[in-house]
């Protein structure tokens, strides 16, 4: 019997990777196919194809953002969250006005940061006009980043507080500087698992009805699925084919995010342990299969840890996403990774893995290629355990 974690190869998967080489598209049962076999190799080499046919293979895109988690106080009671907090009195509960967030980012922000990722919790007590006001805030403050704000799970809340619609949702908060939106809030779509896990939310055709209301408005987006806790490998290719059935349609979307389930300080992690590390390049992989139609897969470094997102770039992903700085979401979930890193860590992570790093903006359009040799200096925070500064030239390669 073929072990899980076995290098060895089969022939188990010819027809499909038969399939892949000549560019068809794979159906359901395919897709099952995929996640049921532990032949990780040949998956990741297909996954690989398909990114080298669509992105060339060597260009792994990353940016200069700021993630803002504007509060934590949420209305919805989500199972698998361990970000929210019920009232505003709750151990660790937090909301920031729109002028103290300007102000906590002020350290963070520079010329070449480009983008500002903004989700957090849905607060029963607050109007809409603290969202609007938020985004106008930042744009004044820091005209040049784009505002990359509110998941489809916040503009459904929205128009509950308001009794609209949501495209008039979107295009106020378009006038108030929104830029385009995040992925997250789409967990995983059948009503069998979604029922279990996030009852509250906006179901899988309200969600991907919000997106293409989006898309139709000139908004790009991003799309996610939550992996690793409670639903079965056909749950996943029924996500992944949603999806790509509304990408086929719109166009609209700009990349594909799994988010690896975290378990700790939640409902739903006491039944369950973390996702492996052969469960998650299998699931980016077969992501990059089945959804043809995506431009770009993401390798999140925070969720998966630098080490394993670096193994995602040669299993379909093409993009690490970016310095990020105060991740909260996760990290209340029991990730230990660091909650930022600076550009020269990314270059660093990407070259090592003989890819070529490039900067993007949110749209993907390219600051940066740096496909020579880099030379930089550590910065002199980065001190001896003496205490001394220590300054040291490293050239990447």
């Amino acid at each position: 019997m073929l072990s899980v974690l076995s290098p060895t190869r089969t022939d188990d998967l010819r027809d499909l990777v038969a399939k892949v080489e000549a560019g068809e598209r794979l159906d359901f049962d395919d897709g099952v196919r995929l996640f049921r076999s532990h032949d990780l190799l040949t998956i990741g080499q297909m996954a690989d194809q398909v990114n080298r046919r669509l992105n060339g293979g060597q260009y792994v895109y990353f940016n200069q953002n700021r993630h803002i988690n504007p509060t934590n106080v949420c209305a919805f009671h989500c199972n698998f969250c361990s970000f929210a907090r019920p009232r505003e009195d709750s151990p660790g509960a937090y909301t920031w006005t729109p002028e103290e967030i300007v102000e906590r980012i002020r350290p963070d922000v520079h010329p070449r940061v480009t983008e500002f990722h903004i989700v957090g919790g849905l607060h029963p007590r607050l109007g809409f006009d603290y969202y609007e006001n938020i985004l106008r805030a930042l744009k004044a403050a820091y005209p040049w980043v784009h505002l990359k704000a509110f998941t489809a799970v916040e503009i459904d809340f929205f128009a509950q507080l308001t009794g609209w619609d949501h495209e008039t949702v979107l295009r106020r908060l378009m006038a108030a500087g929104l830029g385009s939106m995040p992925g997250g809030g789409a967990e995983i779509f059948h009503p069998e698992v979604r029922r279990r896990i996030c009852p509250e939310k906006a179901d899988a055709d309200t969600w991907l009805s919000i997106h293409r209301t989006a898309h139709r408005l000139g908004l790009h987006t991003n799309a996610t699925m939550l992996y690793g806790h409670i639903e079965r490998y056909e749950h996943r290719v029924d996500h992944l084919l949603r999806l790509r059935a509304l990408q086929d349609e719109t166009g609209g979307f700009q990349t594909f995010i799994p988010l690896r389930y975290h378990p700790e300080n939640n409902n739903l992690g006491r039944q369950l342990d973390w996702t492996t590390a052969h469960d998650t390049l299998k699931t980016l992989a077969v992501s990059r299969i089945l959804l043809d139609n995506f431009p770009h897969i993401k390798a999140y470094w925070i969720m998966l840890t630098p080490p394993i997102a670096q193994l995602a770039l040669h299993f379909g992903a093409d993009d690490i996403d970016g310095t990020v700085v105060e991740e909260k979401i996760y990290h209340e979930a029991g990730a230990t990774t660091e909650e930022s890193l600076d550009k020269f860590d990314l270059l660093r992570l990407i070259k090592a893995v003989g890819k070529i790093p490039v900067e993007r903006d949110t749209l993907y359009n390219i600051i940066e290629i740096y496909d020579k040799p880099i030379e930089y200096y550590a910065p002199p925070s980065r001190k001896t355990a003496r205490g001394q500064v220590k300054i040291t030239r490293i050239e990447l390669n």
